[in-house]
């Protein structure tokens, strides 16, 4: 039985076998799909639990990898925010519940259908709750996925028609991260020299050392991306750029016109046809616009077995959520009005929980040795060896 555990046990994580960064988005994104499916608030922190769990489990030691709480603060405000303006602005739901009545500021007749206080009811603060923590689950999923990716492995995976595009992504992606481990470092270098790291006076002695850090990198990233050769492309025929084009644009617009299909009652025959058109004619375009940007990948990741399992797990959670919710609308989004308690619907919740599979297979991250504790001294007057203590 040791040798079986042992093979199902996750190794540990290299530079030859980490999981794809684009397997981390996609597993992502399948909760966040997930998540925008339901305004149920047990699945939803049901939802936040398992992408910290695995974020927990499977982050790095690198910036990027701390960014995680500042997603899970930024969600928390959002939630605030959405229940503050259902109390000063109201809200469309109704309700027979008043909690407590705000003095309301009389408008105009060109304002009609706005309101600035009145009555607040709890059935208006639960529907709020909700819709903001809908909007703090996607936000944190997608935190997940920054937490968990390197970005520049995932750049490395990008076409070479999207390289360019795909350049400004990542440094808009990692902007956030930077700026919470400079905002960190900063704060604890503070706290070396004796100096107070809160407050206001703080906050504005912090901001700009954070602020000329982060201006000194952009101008390394600048350098270096001109001494690499970026924006640079080769000379291609007229005819291939012609036909790159036409084949990008139709094919856009054929998964545009496709998804509009299977999601309309009236499209269904063609909806699948055309999307899948699209997407081969947009595959297309997309290599042959990798002509324009030639490259070379050193040492490319591979998509093997794990990142198909980690990849397929939120897909998963994804597709068993959605059709939940077809067979039973109100589990997934309990009515706001009556007010009743959210129902712990057991078929959604066992389908969410299929997202923990990458905190199981996903390979292990190396983790840095902890000290050894240091021996307790003996105390004075007594001895530490039992022989000693005899005269």
């Amino acid at each position: 039985m040791g040798p079986v555990l042992a093979r199902l046990r996750a190794p540990l994580a290299t530079r030859s076998n980490a999981l794809h960064a684009g397997a981390w988005w996609l597993w992502a994104l399948g909760l966040a799909a997930a998540a925008s499916r339901t305004t149920n608030p047990l699945l939803l922190a049901l939802l936040v639990a398992v992408a910290g769990y695995v974020v927990a489990a499977r982050r790095t030691d690198a910036p990027w990898a701390y960014a995680f709480g500042f997603f899970l603060a930024l969600g928390a405000l959002v939630v605030a925010v959405r229940v503050l303006f259902a109390v000063v602005l109201g809200s469309p739901i109704g309700g027979t519940t008043v909690v407590f009545t705000l003095p309301e500021v009389p408008l105009p007749d060109w304002a009609r259908g706005v309101r600035i206080g009145g009555r607040v009811t709890a059935e208006s603060l639960v529907f709020a709750f909700a819709d903001g923590l809908r909007l703090a689950a996607l936000l944190v999923c997608l935190g997940a996925a920054n937490a968990l990716a390197n970005p520049a492995r995932l750049l490395k995976s990008l076409p070479g028609a999207l390289y360019e595009m795909g350049v400004a992504v990542v440094v808009a992606m990692t902007f956030a991260p930077r700026l919470v481990a400079d905002l960190l470092r900063t704060r604890a270098t503070r706290r070396l020299r004796g100096r107070a790291d809160r407050g206001a006076r703080a906050v504005i002695a912090v901001a700009r050392p954070v602020l000329e850090g982060a201006l000194e990198r952009s101008v390394a990233l600048a350098a270096a991306m001109d001494a690499r050769g970026y924006g640079r492309t080769a000379d291609v025929p007229p005819a291939v750029r012609r036909t790159t084009i036409a084949l990008t644009l139709g094919g856009l617009l054929g998964v545009c016109a496709g998804s509009y299909g299977l999601l309309a009652a009236e499209g269904a025959g063609y909806g699948l046809p055309l999307l899948l058109a699209g997407l081969l004619a947009a595959l297309g375009g997309l290599w042959l616009g990798g002509r324009r940007s030639p490259r070379t990948r050193y040492r490319p990741d591979r998509w093997g077995a794990r990142a198909w399992l980690v990849a397929g797990s939120g897909a998963a959670v994804a597709v068993l959520v959605a059709r939940a919710g077809g067979a039973d609308p109100a589990a997934l989004n309990p009515p706001a009005v009556p007010l009743t308690a959210p129902a712990f619907p057991p078929w959604p919740a066992a389908a969410i929980l299929l997202g923990l599979l990458p905190a199981f297979v996903a390979p292990r991250p190396p983790r840095p040795p902890h000290p050894a504790r240091p021996a307790r001294p003996a105390r004075q007057g007594t001895a530490a060896d039992p022989e000693e203590a005899r005269p």
